[in-house]
């Protein structure tokens, strides 16, 4: 039970994080959504908050089906 988590993996984790909620932060803001709520949320886990910010909020993926039909 005494494992340790290397540095470099700590930092590759921490950089993920820390651009996923930039990018959620700016997004929303540009957009006029909650972009605290989605900062915050984007420095929790990764990739689910991004996903669930483009799919439902932004609705990116809804767009192009009715441009289709």
């Amino acid at each position: 039970m005494n494992e340790e988590i290397s540095v470099p993996l700590l930092i590759v984790v921490a950089v993920i994080l820390i651009s996923q909620s930039i990018f959620l932060f700016s997004n929303a803001r540009k957009h006029g959504h909650n972009y605290w709520l989605w900062g915050i949320l984007g420095l929790i886990q990764a990739p689910m908050p991004t996903l669930v910010y483009l799919y439902f909020v932004r609705k990116l993926w809804h767009k192009s089906s009715k441009k289709q039909n």
